[in-house]
């Protein structure tokens, strides 16, 4: 049923682009997502903003290394990146486009603006520099900013780099080759939910630096109400995580992170064999063990109960299994297509009250006298010398740096993103190096904005009607719930993807690139056949311009009659693929 719905979907794709010259599908899918993202944020703004009463946005007066509120003069200090993304299968640009704006869901304050990530499917890329590099050295380093997900996130991350300072951040665009420090943030997709924190350790031995990876991260709280993260390091090497202000996370940069910052100081010696005289077996079969006389290795498990008895009720002459009498005939069975038709067995019922049907026959017991395979007891090996390992010797690469966490300068900050979900936001960006001033400016934004948002939140909230299911995020639907919803679901997400990236697309929707590339054939070989189909009479005779033009109308109308015959057959596939189940279902009762 999947493979022939892909087939009527992409028979309906080709059609329908071969007849609108390539235009309409991707162009009505994106119009008709843009009307009503457009439409339910007007409305969601008019509502929230008169449910709730909010207070207004005021620019904080506390300093730091570096702390972005996007106020009005944020592109001085913002660069979107075009650069093409590196080390990659594909190139592709960063195309994806940044807007500075209120929000559009559950807005907490009047005039507060933030960084908003505008396009679904999409590589984005922005960063702003520092004035100052920013070093941490024997000093708190406090990273914290807000994310708030409008529109959710099912697949895709919203988390920060923090940029190694060197001379290409400043001479080169910003993309996902940019050594960065510190990355830091939410990342989501499917079953992968968690906070990153990764910092980049310089190997002091060989100058290469390494990824480290928080062992255990955290979960990333994924609601539209806006959410704080913050990263503090410590100069005792400790790390503490927070999300809206409570703690998640607290762990050592020497212990929780793999792979860890330090190598071992010993390592085994490559060059150690065990020797061919090491015995590692503890235990072996006593060798002056002799099998009993008595002991009989060939009875069975089980042997017949001879002192059994045939219950008294036994239904000798009753079949366990007879003809249902009350199956009747499909009306639609056809004898010569689908052969005599045989009632389906079912349970006979003068069995149910008694001890049993049918020939009665002597049961089976346990063997008094199987004893099995015999075999001797084991004993301790006296040739045992322990499980072998090879000598330890002094790891050559081994160093100690007892304080990573005094990170190399950092010079940047910036975002280099890829999400299924557009219209998140960024604000109240603090990177510094005081937890009081960090708490200061919670208090000052979020702790005023989230209770307006939640409140909001609830306001608006719309009655669930317990007779509907909530609507599924096009990757988890099921093809067999719905086959009319799961094709234009699966399909809309396919063209919105490969308007930025076709190959992306076809990775991420593979059902519907199959399914288009088996219409466009099957469309290619009912034109062709209708074109060349003349066989040796056409090639002994070329036709006329009357004729090619009678061969081109009839092909097109042939194709607009494909397309409203799939279009028919994927409306009605679900009742059809039912009634022949059942009807199938029938035929192998009786066989």
């Amino acid at each position: 049923m999947r493979v022939t719905s892909l087939l009527a979907l992409g028979c309906y794709a080709a059609v329908a682009r071969a007849q609108d010259d390539g235009e309409g599908v991707a162009s009505s899918v994106s119009s008709a997502a843009a009307e009503a993202s457009s439409s339910a944020g007007s409305v969601v703004k008019s509502v929230t903003s008169s449910a709730v009463s909010k207070p207004t946005f005021t620019p904080t007066t506390l300093k730091a290394p570096f702390l972005e509120q996007f106020t009005d003069d944020w592109d001085s200090r913002w660069q979107a990146s075009h650069a093409k993304k590196e080390n990659t299968e594909e190139e592709w640009a960063y195309v994806g486009t940044w807007n500075v704006e209120e929000p559009s869901v559950l807005r907490g304050l009047h005039g507060d603006k933030g960084l908003v990530l505008k396009d679904k499917a999409a590589h984005h890329a922005i960063s702003a520099k520092f004035h100052t590099a920013i070093t941490n050295k024997d000093n708190t380093l406090v990273v914290q900013y807000e994310v708030k997900l409008q529109g959710g996130l099912e697949c895709g991350g919203a988390y920060m780099k923090l940029l190694q300072d060197n001379k290409a951040l400043h001479a080169e665009e910003f993309s996902n080759a940019s050594p960065y420090i510190i990355m830091f943030g939410p990342d989501k997709c499917g079953s992968t939910n968690k906070v990153h924190f990764i910092f980049r350790h310089k190997n002091p031995k060989t100058g290469e630096y390494e990824e480290k990876h928080l062992k255990s991260p955290p979960a990333a709280r994924i609601t539209k109400t806006t959410s704080l993260y913050t990263l503090i390091v410590r100069p005792d090497q400790t790390f503490e995580i927070k999300i809206d202000g409570g703690s998640v996370k607290n762990g050592s940069l020497l212990e929780d992170f793999s792979p860890a910052v330090n190598p071992e100081k010993e390592i085994d010696d490559p060059k150690d064999e065990k020797p061919d005289s090491w015995v590692e077996e503890a235990r072996i079969a006593d060798p002056d063990a002799k099998k009993p006389s008595d002991w009989d290795e060939d009875a069975p498990f089980e042997i017949v109960d001879e002192d059994a008895e045939k219950p008294a009720d036994w239904l000798e002459n009753e079949p366990t299994m007879i003809p249902d009498p009350e199956a009747e005939k499909p009306e639609d069975w056809d004898d010569e297509e689908d052969g005599d038709w045989i009632p389906p067995m079912v349970q006979n019922s003068k069995c149910d009250d008694v001890s049993g049907c049918g020939p009665w026959e002597k049961p089976m017991k346990r063997n008094p006298e199987f004893k099995g395979k015999w075999t001797a007891e084991l004993i301790d090996n006296p040739a045992y010398k322990g499980v072998w390992a090879p000598a330890k010797i002094a790891n050559p690469d081994y160093f100690e740096d007892k304080a990573p966490g005094n990170f190399e300068a950092m010079g940047a900050i910036g975002f280099e993103l890829w999400t299924m979900q557009n219209d998140i936001l960024f604000d109240n960006i603090y990177i510094g190096h005081s937890e009081a001033d960090a708490d200061a400016l919670k208090q000052e934004t979020f702790d005023l904005k989230l209770p307006v948002e939640k409140q909001e939140e609830e306001a608006t909230k719309p009655k669930v009607d317990e007779s509907k299911k909530d609507p599924k995020s096009p990757m988890d639907l099921n093809f067999m719930d719905d086959p009319l919803f799961y094709a234009k679901e699966k399909t809309q997400l396919f063209f919105e993807i490969a308007k930025r990236d076709p190959m992306e697309a076809v990775r991420f929707v593979p059902e519907v690139a199959a399914g288009l590339a088996i219409g466009a054939l099957t469309l290619l070989l009912v034109v062709g056949g209708l074109l060349g189909g003349g066989g040796a009479a056409a090639a002994a005779k070329a036709p006329s311009k009357e004729e090619m033009k009678g061969k081109a109308q009839q092909a097109q109308d042939q194709a607009a009659k494909v397309k409203d015959q799939v279009a028919d057959a994927v409306a009605s596939g679900t009742e059809t693929v039912r009634e022949e189940v059942n009807k199938r279902s029938t035929r192998s009762g009786g066989q």
